[in-house]
């Protein structure tokens, strides 16, 4: 144990966004239980890399007894996070099929006057699942969703959907390191023309507009994002441009 500057993370603060994780390039810090926690001693090297990345000011660097900074453990740690990342996607699961659907071309049941139709027009949805090349990506225009948004506006296929490639994901529960790597590549390949993020107006939610500006920087394209935010009642609480 040796007298050091290392990591401190205030828990009552803390609300899992997951904004550090990225900018901790040793690896040593990790969301458990919805809240950011030092993985071990030996991987924060004290250099607060992590520091301004915190919308709520939780993160800190102060000096105390600890273990001493190992880079080499870090390095090896580091490529095991990056083989646990990248999972194979299970061999011949049918929901991972790629499809292009006809949006707009649901029928209503009998007696189903009036019913609205599915404006969906690609499959899978899931950002984690989704081929970096999928057909139909080539020049499209991306609707980004946070997961409770279909859940919590009601019109969300007719007022967001329609016309849009749908990619959904939420930054509190998946790495935004798989998210933002994924993203740079979609936006490296397809030409997309541009971006529509729709996130909830909790605090985790808005991870997703510092996902896809890193991912635009990383892709070195320039895509116009407009960003909506939801409430939890269903309203649309802001709308505005995202300059990259």
């Amino acid at each position: 144990m040796v007298k050091r500057k290392i990591v401190n993370i205030d828990e009552d603060k803390c609300t899992g966004c997951g904004l550090c994780i990225p900018n901790c390039h040793e690896g040593a810090l990790k969301i458990v239980d919805g809240k950011a926690k030092l993985v071990k001693e030996i991987y924060c090297d004290g250099l607060g890399a992590c520091l301004g990345h915190c919308p709520e000011g939780a993160i800190s660097i102060e000096e105390r007894e600890a273990e001493g900074f190992d880079e080499q453990a870090a390095k090896k740690h580091n490529k095991e996070l990056e083989k646990e990342k990248k999972p194979d996607l299970p061999c011949g699961c049918p929901g991972t099929a790629v499809k292009t659907l006809k949006a707009g071309d649901s029928k209503p049941k009998a007696g189903g006057k009036g019913k609205t139709e599915s404006e969906l027009g690609n499959w899978p949805v899931q950002l984690m699942l989704v081929p970096v090349e999928a057909p139909y990506l080539k020049g499209a225009d991306l609707l980004i969703a946070a997961d409770c948004v279909g859940f919590s506006y009601p019109d969300f296929h007719r007022d967001f959907l329609k016309g849009r490639v749908l990619l959904v994901g939420c930054p509190k529960l998946d790495a935004a390191t798989i998210y933002e790597e994924k993203l740079a590549e979609i936006f490296k390949l397809n030409d997309i023309k541009s971006v529509t993020l729709l996130h909830m107006e909790v605090p985790c939610c808005f991870g997703m507009s510092r996902i896809i500006k890193e991912a635009l920087r990383s892709s070195g394209k320039k895509v116009p994002v407009q960003e909506v935010i939801i409430g939890v009642k269903g309203d649309i609480k802001n709308t505005n441009n995202i300059d990259e």
